[in-house]
């Protein structure tokens, strides 16, 4: 799932005493000149990150947006605080011995927010949706496991009744899958799997998402909705279990600072997203009773346009990738503690072993430069490196701009933010020379880093294509073997990270948030960095 980075260069020297006036003054501002209606009532308000892209689940990529739309919808399968897989709108399920064919039963009390029944029907037309290729989903191929999914998500199957998903009844959902898949429960808990009110979607079009049109299923409904200002959820009266905390307010806001001194002003309750905390206050924060941290399943990475000159060469991909010091970037200016990155997929993965990757070589960045036809960086052209320009983006590209141009002698990368949802849309057009992106981790397990980057992918991003490298994910994907399952993603990786490059790892992520745990229960680390906001609680107010 999409993320974007958090960075910043310099050391705050602000004193508690100065960030509470700085703070007041920051509020004061908004409150007189017309920012955020902090007066709208709720019982909880979080700094999520930006404004959201979108709020259709067959839509989003982002996870700020995936955490706002896993309030409002549910799938089959949901998470609890800790990240564990449990029964959402399917109160149990059935797996055949195969592992090919699972017969999820709907809970009869599934209704939809405006108190319709809510059946397996509306999962299989969901599912059509989101893998017809007219609604462009990014994230269709979640449902290529299916038999017949990529045929139908792709175009070259019509006839959607023969893809592997049937509803004999009402309360009867059949998944029948291509081949066993460990993690096919935790994607019926992701948000593109999630069904929506399709009836809505045909009425209003593109603003079905939109409040008073919104129709939704999970323990949330979408009340207000104020660009840029504050989106208001409130408890679904129809979800079939209780809420524990009736209104949330989400703030939008792509300035860690703005978004720091709310809370420390205590306007606010929960920062969820790491690109709002700044991370020049981290050293000062890392004691705090209000800091919590934790290494999760995300990498920070460069992606190359491999149809752009001079990235079309993959000795200049490599050049750029070996000529970055890592260790200077995490040291500098994210300093939470992120591990450098030479490879994808993070640790964590049971049985997997990553392969060497690039790691800071200058030397040979600059001999690689030179065959190509750059030495010492002359001759090289101009390229513009884009980024998202929330949280900190901005110092994390010009440090990479002053590496390059240190070791490389590359003096024509110029720098090119963009507030987060057009970066989205930049990056999905793939117009754009190199990219700094990031990718949080949807289900534990190496493919979910692996897949995306299959010829033509939805989330691939780059124009890279490789046919071996997808012939080596189907022929793993058919292997019951675990430990040879692992041996062809590691050789996919390396592939990846160090014969061809499309991309340049960077580093893996650690999840910062900030919120006081007497006035927060229920938000638990975990792998996936996935907070289900149904799971939070008041502490003393728990139903």
């Amino acid at each position: 799932m999409n993320t974007s980075l958090s960075s910043r260069r310099r050391r705050s020297l602000v004193l508690p005493v100065s960030i509470a006036g700085a703070a007041f003054l920051f509020i004061a501002f908004f409150y007189l000149f017309g920012g955020w209606t902090l007066s709208a009532p709720a019982d909880f308000i979080i700094c999520n990150g930006d404004e959201p892209q979108s709020l259709d689940p067959a839509i989003v990529t982002g996870q700020l947006e995936g955490r706002i739309c896993l309030a409002l919808f549910e799938g089959l399968t949901t998470r609890n605080a800790k990240g564990d897989i449990i029964p959402g709108m399917a109160e149990s399920w059935i797996i055949s011995p195969d592992g090919l064919t699972y017969t999820f039963t709907i809970r009869p009390e599934a209704k939809w927010s405006n108190g319709e029944k809510l059946t397996a029907y509306d999962f299989l037309n969901s599912w059509e949706r989101t893998l017809n290729p007219t609604t462009a989903s990014d994230y269709s191929y979640q449902l290529y496991y299916l038999v017949n999914g990529e045929a139908y998500g792709t175009g070259k199957l019509k006839d959607f009744s023969k893809v592997g998903v049937k509803a004999p009844d009402e309360h009867t959902l059949v998944v029948t899958l291509t081949h066993p898949t460990a993690y096919f429960l935790e994607l019926t808990s992701f948000q593109t799997l999630c069904p929506v009110h399709l009836a809505s979607v045909k009425k209003y079009g593109s603003n079905w998402i939109k409040p008073g049109k919104m129709i939704s299923n999970g323990p949330y409904v979408l009340k207000e909705w104020r660009l840029n200002d504050y989106i208001l959820v409130e408890a679904n009266p129809n979800y079939w279990r209780p809420v524990p905390i009736h209104r949330i307010k989400i703030l939008p806001t792509n300035n860690p600072t703005a978004c720091f001194n709310l809370f420390y002003s205590k306007k606010t309750d929960l920062i969820i997203d790491k690109t709002s905390i700044p991370p020049s206050l981290v050293p000062d924060l890392r004691d705090k009773p209000y800091f919590h941290a934790n290494p999760f399943g995300a990498t920070s990475f460069i992606r190359f346009n491999v149809k752009r000159k001079p990235f079309d060469d993959v000795r200049v991909r490599k050049a750029l990738a070996l000529a970055l010091d890592k260790k200077d970037i995490v040291e500098k200016i994210t300093r939470a503690g992120e591990p450098v990155a030479n490879n994808l997929v993070p640790p964590g993965s049971v049985g997997y072993t990553p392969p060497q990757g690039l790691s800071y070589n200058p030397d040979e960045a600059r001999r690689l430069l030179a065959e190509a036809g750059y030495p010492g960086g002359k001759g090289f052209p101009d390229v513009k490196l884009l980024y998202a320009g929330r949280g900190s983006g901005p110092q994390v590209a010009t440090e990479m701009q002053a590496l390059w141009r240190r070791e490389l002698g590359i003096t024509s990368i110029e720098l090119r933010g963009q507030e987060w949802k057009v970066y989205l849309n930049t990056q999905q057009l793939i117009d754009f020379d190199l990219c700094i992106s990031a990718w949080v981790g949807d289900y534990n397990d190496p493919q979910t880093f692996l897949d995306m980057f299959i010829t033509d992918g939805g989330n691939n991003l780059t124009g890279w294509g490789n046919r071996q490298y997808d012939e080596m994910l189907k022929t793993s994907e058919s292997i019951p073997d675990p430990a040879r399952r692992m041996n062809i993603l590691h050789d996919m990786e390396k592939i990846l990270v160090e014969d061809e490059v499309p991309i340049a790892p960077v580093y893996f992520y650690v999840g910062m948030s900030l919120y006081y745990p007497e006035k927060l229960g229920g938000f638990e680390p975990n792998f996936v960095d996935d907070h289900r906001w149904g799971e939070f609680y008041i502490p003393g107010k728990k139903p």
